[in-house]
């Protein structure tokens, strides 16, 4: 297997803002912490969760290296570092390279919608110029583009691009990878409803935004997977498979952060034009992490 350094459950950290909507790099530094001590085995901030998109360039500079400093080599660190042109997208590549990071993720973000040449250029430009390694990110509801299987397979034949992270909730596309390219093949599951499905496929780890709330859970089912200890797995996932819908539908960093506020965690502030959960909405929240055991049953 090429250089694959990722494997388990890979964990994205919120990015928190103050009441003016400025990041909070203390706080940010303290929810990395704990995702670092509650058994993350990575950590990737600047993701969707990390609202990528709604940060300046020296935000996402700041942010960086604030996990860097925090995680200290405790745990490999991921750092998404899309943009819509080539030319930013290296830039933060290569910002990352600088910071320590183990490897970089990488959407293809569009307004127009590119072609596959387009794709493979801009891929292989941004792996030209760096040697940590690149993990290809398919996430058309996020980034305006599906790529194709055949797409992924050109992709993993520049040498830095070793990993892939296939979030278009389609199972069968991981079985695809799989037949396609053997076992060798290092792809990671960023749907949560399909955690359980995408190990049963062959996933090499699951990156998720959980851990900021149902950590032991979802290392729990990472670690039957790795048992083969199938009804163990079943039961794990099916305990949270609710919440994990949840966090997906109503938004990543809007119930991250209402869930950790529930848990009685700091969550920060978010940026606008993102609004905090209803009461309707936190109440559901609320008996979601009571099904997962998180909270008491007697709770509020």
């Amino acid at each position: 297997m090429k250089n694959v350094p990722f494997e388990g459950v890979i964990a994205y950290p919120i990015t928190p803002f103050d009441e003016k909507e400025n990041v909070n790099i203390p706080l940010f530094k303290q929810l990395v912490e704990r995702l670092v001590v509650n058994g993350s085995q990575g950590i990737a901030p600047l993701g969707s969760t990390g609202v990528l998109p709604y940060l300046t360039d020296e935000e996402k500079e700041e942010l960086t290296e604030a996990t860097m400093q925090q995680v200290a080599g405790r745990v490999p660190v991921l750092v998404g570092v899309s943009n819509l042109t080539t030319e930013r997208t290296l830039y933060h590549a290569k910002f990352a390279e600088k910071a320590g990071a183990t490897a970089v993720m990488i959407l293809p973000m569009s307004y127009w919608k590119l072609t596959e040449e387009e794709i493979v250029k801009h891929y292989d430009t941004v792996a030209r110029h760096i040697s940590i390694p690149i993990m290809a990110y398919n996430n058309p509801a996020t980034g305006g583009i599906d790529m194709s299987p055949a797409l992924l397979k050109r992709l993993l034949e520049i040498p830095n691009v070793t990993m892939i992270k296939e979030s278009t909730g389609d199972v069968q596309r991981m079985h695809y990878l799989r037949k396609e390219l053997g076992e060798e093949v290092a792809f990671f599951n960023g749907s949560n409803p399909l955690a359980l499905a995408a190990f049963a496929a062959g996933a090499k780890g699951w990156c998720t935004a959980a851990p900021n709330l149902i950590p032991e859970l979802n290392l729990a089912l990472y670690e039957a997977i790795q048992k083969n200890d199938l009804a163990e797995a079943q039961k794990v996932f099916y305990k949270q498979v609710n919440l994990l819908k949840f966090i997906v539908q109503k938004g990543l960093p809007r119930t991250v952060k209402a869930g950790l506020n529930i848990l009685g965690e700091e969550g920060g502030q978010l940026r606008s034009p993102l609004q905090p959960l209803s009461e309707v909405e936190n109440q559901e929240l609320v008996s979601l992490l009571k099904e997962c055991d998180i909270l008491s049953p007697s709770f509020g």
